[in-house]
């Protein structure tokens, strides 16, 4: 075990004056390592006081990069940040309040290929991500080896805390067994949240992962946490083993399960950045949707023809159903919704530009 230096003595006082963490419990933290997945909301108010208490170890997992709409929510960016990879920013604001610990980034996606070799170095995994692809695949991960998987999800002024994959506790699959259509559930970007409310759901995740790195209280594993902060009314569900689980009671391998929500995609065909930029370059015929509202419309566009999502069912007839139709919101989740509501509709050359207007600014 590392042994504390007389500066992180100091540094790390208020927690060696509480029982439960004293020196013992200090060095636990110091030799501790925490895996967090997503640096937007969540994952931005976790990491600062992961590294604030002292996690020897932290990693940051996020291909994305900081933008104006972010700064909303995500309290580790600021405007002189906008265009540079969040994991980077990440790293340097966090040893810059803490240099005595370590961080590691990961400017990519979390994989079904890397995931298994990625998580099994760390003791705790914070799940800070957006979508439930990458909520089953850490979830499944952290059950094959053993991790602790703490949960957290947010949306308008709403929020859940949870952790699975705990020993003797249920996981992530036990309470949604299979992932919902991708038109039922919408995205923070698409529907909107509360700026402070990530802050609260993030630190509770913090929280959850010192007490789990020292050994201390009760986790939220079995137990599920849900906060309506507009009218603040907090509840408290007992979760337990699911018998028909993949996971917990089948065991069944890693490598089979699903976990992304693609077959409830694959009647959409996409285009790719790169064959869009072609397409304009060589001003080939093709009629560019903009689905995003006005607001976003206004900061930036791709001069597509602009029809909120919400308005599309009452506006079919402003668009012509023999024209090859790409469609695009701002990260494609809109735009996906969108392209069912046209195929519902007879229209059947459409197409949706992947990834969205940041995939085109990022290029």
């Amino acid at each position: 075990m590392t042994l504390l230096t007389a500066p992180e003595i100091e540094r790390y006082e208020k927690h060696l004056c509480l029982p439960e963490v004293g020196l013992e419990g200090q060095q636990l933290l110091k030799n501790g390592k925490v895996l967090c997945v997503g640096a937007g909301g969540l994952g931005t108010s976790a990491l600062p006081y992961l590294a604030a208490a002292g996690v020897g170890k932290i990693g940051i997992f996020d291909f994305d990069r900081v933008e104006v709409s972010n700064l909303q929510r995500q309290i580790l960016y600021t405007v002189s940040d906008i265009g540079n990879l969040k994991v980077n920013v990440a790293k340097e604001r966090l040893l810059a309040l803490n240099p005595h610990v370590d961080v590691t980034v990961y400017p990519e996606s979390l994989t079904s290929g890397n995931a298994l070799n990625i998580i099994k170095d760390y003791d705790v995994v914070i799940d800070a991500t957006d979508n439930y692809a990458a909520k089953y695949l850490i979830n499944d991960a952290c059950f094959h080896l053993k991790k602790p998987d703490i949960f957290a999800s947010i949306l308008r002024f709403s929020g859940q805390c949870a952790v699975f994959a705990a020993p003797d506790g249920p996981c992530y699959r036990c309470l949604f067994p299979n992932p919902p259509a991708p038109d039922m559930v919408p995205s923070c970007a698409e529907a909107g949240v509360l700026g402070a409310l990530p802050g609260l759901l993030g630190t509770m995740q913090a929280i959850e992962a010192l007490k789990i790195l020292l050994n201390k209280g009760e986790t939220l594993s079995g137990r599920i946490i849900t906060i309506d902060t507009l009218n603040f009314k907090w509840n408290q569900f007992h979760l337990a083993q699911n018998p028909e689980c993949l996971l917990c009671a089948k065991h069944t391998p890693f490598d089979k399960l699903e976990r992304s929500i693609a077959q409830c995609q694959n009647t959409i065909p996409e285009i790719s950045i790169e064959k869009f930029k072609n397409l304009r370059e060589k001003h080939a015929d093709f009629f560019l949707l903009d689905v995003r509202d006005r607001n976003e419309y206004a900061e930036s566009n791709l001069n597509g023809y602009l029809i909120p999502l919400d308005e599309l069912p009452s506006r079919l007839n402003e668009l012509n159903p023999n024209d090859f139709i790409i469609v695009h919101c701002k990260m494609g989740g809109r735009a996906k919704k969108a392209i069912q509501i046209l195929q519902k509709n007879g229209f059947t050359n459409v197409h949706n530009l992947k990834g969205g207007i940041l995939a085109w600014e990022a290029v």
